[in-house]
């Protein structure tokens, strides 16, 4: 593990910092885990430009386990900024690391990617605005996510009918609405969304397939 210390002069300490760009997997990994355990938070700008650039997941992963153990006065400005970046993958991992930092004061940036043209981004837009509504706007939240009921493979599908979920009954007008949809992958994925909210254990996939072929053909067997 990289060694835990910090220099006399306001900086990170350096050998820490360029770990953190290693060129092996575990070195990065290793450097990750040592910036969350000193909590120093002098290094919350090199942890948050290299989310938006570290291409493993595990690395990715604490990375935004070592963000969370700072403050969140440093961290969220720096996420914040993050969110208006052009690169997808800075966007994406903001948001996943705000929805476990859990500060409401994100909602209003998080709220404005909820339509990303990038799938990750407005998947990972969803799992934070689910976490981060402020109390009385998940009804509003539900009726803007619904508008993405359909859109894209089965994995976004999956994320935003979690999210959608997540919402609990506020969430089942909108639904409902959508199940009348003239557009059959709309109603499949929002029949399949109901199931899973009233069911969290039932089976997305078999759902969604059965659902579709109820839209598509109107038969049921």
């Amino acid at each position: 593990m990289v060694a835990l210390k910090t220099t006399n002069h306001g900086e990170p300490d350096a050998r820490l910092v360029d770990a953190l760009a290693g060129a092996d997997s575990s070195t990065r990994l290793r450097a990750a885990l040592s910036a969350g355990t000193l909590g120093d938070p002098r290094l919350a700008q090199a942890l948050v430009a290299r989310c938006a650039v570290e291409p493993d997941f595990f690395v990715r992963d604490m990375l935004t386990w070592a963000l969370c153990r700072l403050p969140a006065a440093i961290t969220v400005p720096r996420l914040l900024g993050e969110l208006g970046s052009d690169i997808t993958q800075a966007r994406s991992q903001a948001l996943h690391t705000l929805s476990k930092v859990g500060d409401r004061s994100a909602w209003p940036a998080v709220s404005t990617l909820l339509h990303d043209e990038h799938d990750e981004v407005a998947l990972s837009a969803w799992r934070a605005a689910a976490v981060l509504v402020p109390p009385g706007k998940e009804g509003e939240l539900a009726a803007d996510m619904a508008t993405a009921l359909g859109r894209g493979d089965h994995h976004v599908q999956l994320g935003l009918s979690r999210a959608l979920a997540a919402l609990g009954a506020a969430s089942a007008p909108v639904l409902d609405v959508a199940m009348a949809s003239p557009d059959p992958r709309v109603r499949a994925h929002a029949e399949a969304t109901q199931r899973l909210r009233r069911d969290p254990d039932s089976g997305f996939t078999l759902s969604l397939e059965m659902a579709t072929r109820v839209a598509v053909t109107g038969l049921d067997a």
